[in-house]
């Protein structure tokens, strides 16, 4: 069962070939069987198997929903009432949700079982997924590397085989790149596509959800449950209706304008990746697609940009756990200012703590100008090259990181490494663009290469299109690691 897609799974379970108790069971079975991999933070049998039962019921009654009975786990930064929301730090630790997350409740009523929460960076904060408070998740290829970050759980659980899909979020890179590393498919559309609403906040510029599977057609069928326009709860939620992104499937490659940029290729990309890309092109050359060199002048600025932006919002979102209302409280303290400094000190890692102390350094008096709003006017140039860019092409392609994911503690600790590994994603992100990873090769170690579209806005049916397309003719998407 695990080896079925979620579209094969959900015509099974629409046919009521198996039934959805039985499939959260197995799913349930696998994530404890492998729970070394620490892709899961939270299990809960019974609460999975509440849902599997009602999903039964409403097949029984003549649902037709997409995705009814289908498993998916969850990224531990959306909020939900049946299990805990940590968003991977200890500030967090047992913090119950008195409401679902938009996406979540969107989900479920497009029919998806709730398998449990899955591990990530705290706070999403990381490139690595070894900055969460509870361990870290470990590659399913190689058990030795890191699966990416920040939604690496969820990478990690998909590609093991451990649920068929799941939810991830991106703020610079988070779905695409774990994606890249884990061998499988995700996508973030443009930002405010999906509502941000019950997903705990980093930076709430940059933050956009979006699905992780292994093929662009269960990317398609996940995304169209998850968009839609919430403008009650969310109000940088787009006024766009619900779109099926299915549709867009199944279109011709012929005449495809495929932007290449220089910058994505310059010193600094590992010869396996660089293989595998430009394996990729060829393949898009081959079913129709024509290349086409362009150029992104600002990509190596998208690093400073980013992480003065986004530290920027994150010093201010999480200037909302103190100890007081919710969450961790620290166990001794004199008074109240006493209690904020040992809550915060002792409830947050140290990734967030220095990303937090940037991020009110940027903001403060005297440096805002310098920082926070040159940066501003930096990323509506890099937005304003992507669309020189697309006024020449019709999809950007190119790698997602410059290398294959690095062993466990590989960078030693040094936190420039890792925001050097989302030099390709940033610019995107920056941007609010669409942009996927999907699975085009192999390199050193055996291990996953990605292959990245980007978009422009509103264009993830095409992104899709190009994506599935791709996979129809080859069968990386298909390659899973081995014992799994």
């Amino acid at each position: 069962m695990h080896d079925l897609s979620v579209a094969e799974l959900a015509k099974k379970l629409q046919g009521r070939q198996v039934s959805a108790s039985e499939a959260a069971q197995h799913f349930l079975a696998r994530s404890r069987q492998h729970a070394t991999l620490g892709a899961f933070l939270a299990l809960d049998e019974e609460a999975t198997l509440a849902q599997a039962r009602a999903a039964d019921a409403r097949i029984a009654s003549g649902d037709r929903a997409p995705l009814l009975g289908v498993p998916v786990a969850h990224k531990d930064i959306f909020v939900t009432r049946d299990f805990p929301s940590t968003a991977g730090s200890k500030m967090l630790q047992d913090y119950r949700s008195p409401f679902d997350a938009t996406v979540v409740r969107k989900l479920a009523e497009a029919g998806a079982v709730t398998l449990g929460k899955l591990n990530c960076d705290e706070f999403a904060m990381g490139s690595s997924n070894e900055n969460s408070a509870y361990g870290p998740v470990k590659n399913p290829w190689d058990p030795s590397r890191i699966p990416g970050g920040s939604s690496g759980g969820s990478a990690a659980a998909v590609a093991a085989r451990l649920a068929p899909a799941a939810t991830g979020t991106d703020t610079g890179g988070s779905i695409r790149q774990p994606a890249s590393f884990c061998g499988i498919t995700g996508i973030k559309p443009t930002y405010g596509r999906a509502s941000r609403y019950g997903m705990i906040a980093y930076a709430s510029s940059l933050d956009q959800a979006g699905p992780m599977a292994r093929s662009a057609e269960d990317c398609a069928l996940l995304l169209s449950a998850m968009c839609g326009p919430d403008p009650d709860c969310d109000s940088t939620s787009l006024d766009l209706p619900a779109e099926d992104f299915t549709r867009a499937l199944g279109g011709s490659m012929e005449g495809l304008r495929i932007g290449v940029p220089k910058e994505f290729f310059a010193e600094g990309v590992a010869a396996d990746v660089r293989a595998a890309i430009e394996g990729a092109l060829r393949e898009y050359e081959k079913l129709g697609a024509r290349r086409v060199e362009i150029s992104l002048p600002r990509t190596e600025l998208a690093i400073p940009v980013y992480y003065i932006i986004a530290p920027a919002e994150a010093s201010s979102n999480l200037s909302r756990f103190d100890g007081v209302k919710f969450g961790y409280r620290a166990k001794k303290y004199g008074d109240l200012l006493d209690m904020y400094r040992k809550t915060r000190a002792e409830g947050f890692g140290e990734e967030v703590k220095a990303r937090i102390m940037i991020g009110t350094y940027v903001l403060s008096h005297g440096y805002y100008d310098a920082y926070y709003l040159q940066a501003q006017k930096v990323r509506r140039m890099i937005a304003d090259d992507f669309q020189r860019a697309f006024q020449q092409c019709d999809v950007i392609a190119g790698p997602v990181a410059p290398s294959v994911a690095w062993k466990l503690g590989g960078h030693g600790g040094d936190p420039l490494a890792d925001y050097l590994a989302d030099i390709f994603t940033l610019p995107g992100s920056l941007a609010g663009l669409p942009g996927m990873s999907i699975p085009v090769g192999f390199g050193e170690g055996g291990m996953p290469v990605g292959l990245q579209l980007i978009g422009n806005y509103f264009q993830e049916g095409r992104l899709l299109n190009a994506a599935h397309g791709f996979q129809q003719a080859t069968d990386f998407h298909l390659c899973k690691p081995e014992g799994f």
